[in-house]
């Protein structure tokens, strides 16, 4: 199944998200909900806090009378600590329950207020931000929620900032317009982008991918390779020995194909090959192709990798999977150290990448990657030599 993070600040309209999600047929799993049913009448969340706080944290009706248990908990760091301690393990428990009871091929939503705060998106495979302008936020939560300005500007202040959600967002949808200005939004999200990354993810199949063009630098590339890397360590674990954003994306300023390029380091390639399953499970097929990445005066069995790739429609990237010392995983990082510090090296590349381009053009995959790939390799070879001297590598 597909998970997806859903957040936003106060006012923001994430509820009014979550909903239309639920209309197109994802599963919903509302974090505060979940909050809310832990702790009602009967359940062992309520008597563990009746225990912990005494019994006059409770209503007349026997209910959880929250602002006196706020009363009590948020006094000290400890209290709060203990309040944590009995809600955290069974709000887990329960959201793990609902998303085990989703079909195999479902999307699920997780509505989450705090997933930021809480670095809860390397844990999803897309996050879903909901943004508006601050004042639309506090005019909302005046009217509908009754609200004082004051207190509005509190809580939003409290909550994670807007650039901080952006860092975190795969997605950001705009609802500081009209209310009928944010469903066709949804509606797109859901048809072109988690439709095909769900049945991608299932079928453990690659996105098609367009035409083969540079694109101008994009300066959210290195957030969106960050991202990408939290997931990856998530689904390897402590098989990797170290996780970097590569290739041309990497080097800010330059154009590039629109294509986030990330290399894992291994121990060798019985571990390569032991992360097949937990890639392809997070989101990242691996291609079963052959490649030969190596330079002259090279043994070409050290340059040997294993590719995977992201299966979100919306966010192309290649996963190399490569062996700590081999040559392949050593000049990945040097080239682009050495684009990062040479101007004159960066305008010698793109001006090949240039002729590649036009090389690869009117072509369909994978005619065109061979193309373009046929003019960069030869040059490639050719700076090898250069790249180790540059990074102080005489192997």
């Amino acid at each position: 199944m597909l998970r997806i993070g859903l957040t936003g600040g106060m006012g923001a309209g994430k509820s009014t998200v979550a909903r239309i999600l639920t209309e197109l047929g994802a599963v919903l799993v509302d974090s505060d909900a979940i909050a809310r049913e832990v702790v009602a009448p009967g359940t062992e969340g309520l008597a563990a806090l009746v225990d912990a706080f005494g019994a006059d944290i409770l209503a007349a009706d026997g209910s959880l009378d929250r602002p006196a248990l706020a009363a009590r908990a948020f006094a000290t760091d400890e209290a709060r600590a203990t309040l944590n301690g009995i809600t955290h393990p069974l709000v887990g428990k329960r959201t793990a329950e609902l998303i085990a009871a989703a079909p195999a091929d479902g999307i699920v939503v997780q509505d989450i207020p705090l997933l930021v705060e809480n670095g809860l998106g390397p844990f999803m495979n897309l996050v879903v931000v909901v943004m508006a302008d601050v004042e639309t936020r506090v005019h909302r939560l005046e009217t509908f929620r009754g609200i004082s300005r004051d207190d509005a500007l509190a809580r939003i202040q409290a909550q994670a900032t807007d650039d901080q959600r952006r860092a975190a967002g795969d997605v950001l949808l705009d609802n500081s317009g009209e209310p009928e200005e944010l469903e066709p939004q949804v509606r797109e999200l859901w048809e072109r982008r988690l439709v095909p990354f769900e049945r991608n993810l299932r079928e453990r199949t690659r996105p098609v991918r367009g035409d083969v063009r540079l694109a101008e630098p994009d300066p959210t590339w290195a957030a969106q390779a960050q991202r990408l890397i939290a997931r990856l360590a998530v689904a390897c674990g402590d098989k990797a020995i170290r996780i970097d954003h590569i290739g041309s994306t990497s080097v800010p300023g330059l154009p590039a194909k629109d294509v986030i390029d990330i290399q894992i380091t291994v121990a060798d390639l019985g571990v390569a090959d032991a992360l097949r399953e937990p890639l392809e499970a997070a989101g990242y097929p691996r291609l079963d192709i052959t490649t030969d990445d190596s330079k002259p005066g090279t043994d070409p069995a050290l340059w040997a990798k294993r590719i995977h790739v992201n299966a979100d429609p919306g966010r192309a990237a290649n996963v190399h999977v490569r062996v700590d010392g081999w040559p392949g995983q050593r000049f990945a990082l040097a080239f682009r150290d050495w684009l990062r510090a040479d101007a004159a090296a960066r305008e010698e590349y793109l001006e090949v990448k240039r002729k590649a381009e036009a090389a690869a053009a009117g072509l369909n995959d994978p005619a065109a990657i061979e193309a373009y790939l046929a003019v960069k390799t030869p040059w490639f070879e050719a700076v090898y030599p250069r790249v180790l001297a540059a990074n102080g590598d005489t192997d």
